[in-house]
């Protein structure tokens, strides 16, 4: 172990008592941020049997992405087991919703990345194989699966050119963590680059796993439902929206020249502001109904805002829709993912800011299925001009879905990339 390392993790021992009080702090709003405690400190009451597959999905958007290849997984090895690791709540929730009757799969948090946290892990759990999703660099955990004899796999791996920059400060210790992963499946061509710039060695372009996300039939059922109870009124649904996005949306919304019946729908990202937002609008005066609390009744006819205040049902709120704003665009937050929207052959508009899914919004605009906006009012300028304009409406949402057609089949490639480099075989040979 590295000088560089064991710094690190004498960091992550002296925040410790830092990030169990934050843990407490959004319990109050998130109490699920109380449960299982003594897993995020590396102790374990699980019993898993070998062979065991680990994968790491850290939240929402990850455990999402890495549905196909779980299920690829679970085929493609029946007598393996499947531990799914997080970092959040609602991660741990997205899996459960998704896996929740699979016999086979098996959700715990990861711990924190102390060396001596990290190695209770790998020693308690003895998995064949470690897979990351994503951008999950964990050092303590790379080091202690290296001297398990444990190999690890990056999947569906991204880097931006900011997070590339960044890390380059850390070279001696995330250059070291990258070059100890046996094989990185990457999402495009540039991000292979950038991770081979940081340090990794075996690195293969597969494409993005979330094209391969299909609609779940009882997602398409509960958003033909909801559109039901919606009626007729045209709806501009803005998905996964940050803090801070929704003041300014709101003050878009207030100052736009709209249709009188349109329905503004917003779902925020994150479960603990859902009724922060409602509130934001209803303090302006608005008229704002809550899904939760419809119970299968009509929306009312005079409610201007419809917040999404359900957890694992954004493919119902795509379907519901007319047009599709996407969150964390209009702030420097990266953007959140445009592929599941993509999917339910919705018009997409974007935001300044998609660095988290840079290749993935570029062909999505290129291809007619989505387009740029730079600030809130346009939002609601560009909806109004879509409404008006049927014709141009329609040639975008069947550009949509030829696009997330188009892109699918990353699964495959990763599997075939695990399968030919023995990661999984080899592992259970160790």
């Amino acid at each position: 172990m590295t000088g560089t390392l064991r710094l690190y993790s004498l960091l992550w021992w002296c925040l410790l008592p830092f990030a169990f009080i934050r843990l407490l702090w959004r319990s109050r709003r998130e109490p699920g941020y109380r449960q299982h405690l003594a897993e995020r400190f590396g102790f374990y009451s699980l019993q898993l049997s070998a062979p065991l597959i680990c994968v790491h999905a850290v939240s929402v958007g990850e455990t999402r992405a890495a549905e196909p290849l779980l299920r690829a997984l679970l085929s493609e090895y029946p007598d393996h087991h499947i531990l799914l690791t997080h970092m959040t709540p609602t991660g741990r929730a997205t899996g459960k919703a998704l896996f929740g009757n699979e016999p086979r799969l098996t959700q715990a948090y990861l711990p924190y990345d102390t060396l001596s946290m990290m190695t209770n892990f790998v020693q308690h759990f003895r998995p064949g194989v470690c897979i990351l999703m994503e951008t999950e660099v964990w050092p303590s955990l790379i080091e202690a699966c290296k001297a398990a004899e444990v190999p690890v796999a990056l999947i569906n791996a991204r880097l931006t050119e900011r997070s590339l920059q960044r890390g380059q400060r850390f070279a001696g210790l995330l250059g070291r963590a990258a070059a100890q992963i046996t094989l990185v499946a990457a999402q495009s061509e540039a991000d292979a680059q950038r991770l081979r710039v940081m340090g990794a060695r075996e690195v293969n372009v597969t494409g993005n796993l979330k094209f391969d996300v299909s609609v779940p039939a009882a997602m398409i059922t509960a958003g033909q439902s909801l559109r039901q109870q919606i009626g007729d009124r045209p709806v501009l649904l803005c998905a996964s929206t940050r803090e801070g996005e929704e003041a300014l949306l709101l003050s878009g919304y207030m100052k736009a020249t709209l249709p009188p019946d349109l329905l503004l729908m917003i779902v925020p990202r994150h479960p603990q502001r859902f009724t922060e937002v409602a509130q934001l609008f209803e303090n302006q005066g608005l008229r704002v109904a809550r899904k939760s609390q419809l119970r299968g009744q009509p929306v009312p006819a005079d409610a201007q805002l419809l917040v999404g205040d359900t957890m694992g049902e954004m493919f119902a709120y795509y379907i519901a829709c007319d047009i599709a704003f996407i969150g964390g665009s209009l702030l420097p937050t990266g953007g959140q993912n445009l592929i599941e929207a993509c999917a339910c052959s919705k018009p997409i508009l974007l935001g300044p800011h998609t660095y988290n899914f840079a290749e993935a919004s570029e062909k999505a605009m290129t291809q007619g299925a989505a387009i740029r906006i730079y600030d809130a009012a346009q939002i609601f300028k560009v909806t109004f001009d879509l409404l008006l304009e049927r014709e141009r409406l329609r040639n975008m949402s069947q550009a949509a879905q030829l696009f997330a057609d188009s892109e699918g089949g990353a699964t495959h490639k990763a599997m075939a990339l695990l399968m030919a480099n023995n990661v999984i075989g080899q592992s259970m040979r160790l």
